[in-house]
């Protein structure tokens, strides 16, 4: 029988490497990468949450990882333009599946996501997280901080998700207050880009919000990141409303005025070489989308960072 050259996510042998494949037909694993639950010599795991119950507006996001999944066959053919490299020779990438959890049990799902991807990355192996809302980050920042202790994070959103909170709840806009109050994040060494709605209070956090990234331009934006998070190891989280909704609607809290996504992604590659430990793509909701354009921003940007993992010479 002829080796099948489609469906790598089954039949890939090796695990480096980019192969093209018939875009609108196989199996949805992201950017064709291998099915697999054996991390042996996985650099990094993909993983999807669909988990949405902790948003405070359209629900949704639960297809998600679904979503940017399919969009990124569109892209999985060939290395990025412009990086001069492909991730895909210097990382072994696998889809380990999504994060199962019991929906009738609620209280139960952080736990459980900050064990799932404790799992992972006790292995020696990265994350990068598919949501799903964008409380998943909090468990997930948890399990990092107890491998690597308190982390910088850049953060793009048009919210800034520290609204003040009373402990145990679970919520899509206020888990990083929890995470700052907990030790988890350093807010004095971490940026929030993009914010576009109003908080009183900051946390600590350096905020360059969505007026100042227009008016400073994004070579401002990258400088002031690399000055404040320095070597720190950090953690890269990206909120999809982070972008203009004229770019992507498909999210469940839009709000206007947000970055394009020529923005994004000229930030993230001016982000080569950070000391990069973990990474997510939230809040995509594909019942809002128009054309997946949104799925297909999450999906290219969520590339993006595998290749600024790529990048850091201290990887590993």
């Amino acid at each position: 029988m002829k080796k099948p050259t489609n469906d790598q996510a089954v039949y890939r042998e090796d695990l480096y490497g980019t192969h093209a494949e018939v875009t609108y037909s196989g199996i949805l694993s992201f950017l064709r990468r291998k099915y697999t639950h054996d991390l042996k010599n996985a650099d990094v795991a993909v993983v999807g949450i669909p988990f949405d119950t902790a948003t405070t507006n359209r629900p949704g996001t639960r297809f998600g990882p679904r979503s940017i999944r399919e969009a990124s066959t569109q892209i999985g053919w060939a290395q990025l333009d412009g990086w001069g490299f492909d991730a895909m020779d210097k990382l072994a990438v696998v889809d380990y599946g999504d994060c199962d959890f019991d929906h009738g049990r609620p209280q139960e799902v952080p736990a459980r996501i900050q064990e799932y991807i404790a799992e992972i990355i006790t292995q020696d192996t990265a994350t990068l997280s598919l949501g799903g809302d964008h409380f998943v980050t909090y468990p997930i920042l948890k399990a990092y901080a107890e491998k690597f202790g308190p982390l910088s994070m850049i953060h793009f959103d048009a919210h800034s998700d520290t609204w003040e909170d009373e402990e145990g709840r679970i919520d899509h806009g206020t888990m990083f207050y929890h995470a700052v109050q907990e030790g988890i994040v350093n807010p004095e060494q971490s940026v929030q880009i993009g914010l576009r709605t109003y908080n009183d209070k900051d946390w600590g956090f350096n905020i360059m919000n969505g007026p100042w990234v227009h008016e400073n331009g994004t070579q401002a934006v990258i400088d002031r990141t690399r000055e404040i998070v320095a070597d720190n190891k950090c953690y890269l989280t990206f909120d999809i409303d982070c972008l203009d909704p004229s770019y992507a609607p498909g999210t469940g809290t839009p709000v206007i005025g947000g970055l394009t996504t020529n923005q994004a992604q000229t930030i993230l590659r001016g982000l080569a070489g950070i000391n990069l430990v973990g990474m997510d793509l939230v809040e995509v909701a594909p019942a809002y989308d128009v054309g997946d354009i949104t799925s297909l921003a999450g999906a290219s940007l969520a590339l993006e960072m595998l290749y600024i993992y790529a990048s850091n010479p201290k990887r590993g």
